[in-house]
């Protein structure tokens, strides 16, 4: 009988990180809970720990398990050029319960440095799924391990996958070394399977995310900064819309239908305020309905959502990057030549009417480089 952690009756968990670490370094195999179901784990760098893993699965060839590591910097070093839907899936579902399968054919990738064997069970035609799963125990596990883990669902192959350890150990309990128990998973169904393609992506396998979810979450988003979002980035989302409705021959507010995010927030806003009166003014002589605007605060949400955040001056640049480094080569200034574009509050409707003819300009000069 394998030995089980309880994690609900630890007070800390850190130990228990410890120990699973040490077991999956020492070539054994651990059920481990994740956000949709219980997995079994073994360590990517033991070829004996693999074929365990197999033999316990009773897995027959040709169906490749996944790969999950702890972070999407992690997962970049195994998929150094990534195609744009795949690095967007990455940044906005990671961690979380998706599987991402990537080709991992670039010479750079960190995939072939593991052992010929584990390659063998987990690479299918030059593609190898991976998972980063949403659950803190096993994300602390996977960050103190120097190589990545191979995981599948705690099941025998064929029957259905465990929501709780208890089930899991039911079925492999006595063909492994260790449980990690910490109640029902959260979704208490598999992850989605996602294949991303050049341009596009395949659902492999119906899971946790609906087709429409991912249909969203493979979408490309824009998003258009100022201070309060009142004024300049409503504008600025507003031109944006209508460009790109032209573009594609749609009204404004069908652009998601046609899987384009367009938004706006502000690095000091309130919500829900109004645009503001000069502002409405301004662009309505240029054909643009500001009325419906709601003022929103920019959140780490629509930061790491974002394909390109355009901001008004170097300052917000400097405040969004201080709260979120890594956004750094997603954030622009929105003028072409990297002018500050100033904010008009106090100012005369002519310098309203300046601001937005200058924001419609630039809006303009930086949706020439957008592909859709």
């Amino acid at each position: 009988m394998s030995a089980t952690i309880d994690l609900q009756r630890l007070p800390d968990p850190s130990p228990a990180v410890n120990e699973v670490v040490e077991a999956l370094a020492a070539g054994k195999l651990v059920i481990l809970p994740t956000e949709t179901v219980y997995g079994v784990a073994a360590t990517a760098s033991d070829e004996r720990a693999m074929l365990r893993l197999v033999e316990v699965k009773g897995r027959p060839e040709g169906k490749p398990f996944a790969l999950a590591v702890g972070s999407v910097e992690h997962l970049a070093r195994f998929v150094p050029s990534w195609p744009p839907v795949g690095e967007r899936l990455a940044r906005r579902c990671l961690p979380g319960p998706i599987t991402l399968i990537f080709r991992v054919t670039d010479p750079k990738s960190l995939f072939h440095s593991l052992p010929p064997l584990v390659r063998q069970w987990v690479e299918l035609e030059g593609t190898v799924g991976f998972r980063i799963p949403a659950h803190d125990f096993v994300l602390d596990v996977l960050r103190q391990l120097a190589n990545p883990i191979v995981l599948t669902s705690a099941n025998l192959s064929g029957s259905p996958p465990p929501r709780t350890a208890e089930e899991a150990i039911k079925q492999i309990g006595d063909k492994v070394d260790l449980v990690v128990n910490a109640g029902a998973t959260r979704y208490g169904q598999p992850s989605s399977v996602v294949r991303i393609t050049t341009n596009s992506y395949e659902v492999v396998r119906p899971g946790v995310l609906s087709e429409q979810n991912l249909q969203r979450l493979s979408a490309p988003m824009l998003l258009f900064v100022c201070t309060g979002n009142t004024c300049r980035s409503p504008m600025a989302e507003a031109f944006a819309r209508k460009l790109l409705a032209e573009r594609l021959g749609c009204t404004p507010d069908a652009l998601e239908e046609h899987g384009i995010i367009v938004s706006s927030a502000g690095v000091a806003a309130a919500s829900g305020l109004t645009a503001s009166p000069e502002a409405l003014q301004a662009v309505a002589r240029m054909g643009i309905d500001l009325q419906h605007h709601q003022s929103q605060p920019l959140s780490e949400s629509l930061v790491r959502c974002a394909d390109a955040i355009y901001v008004m001056t170097h300052s917000h640049r400097e405040e969004i990057l201080r709260r979120w480094p890594s956004a750094a080569p997603r954030v622009f200034l929105l003028h072409p030549e990297g002018k500050d574009i100033f904010d008009p509050i106090g100012g005369s409707p002519d310098e309203y009417q300046a601001c937005a003819e200058e924001i419609e300009m630039a809006v303009r000069q930086r949706l020439k480089n957008f592909n859709l």
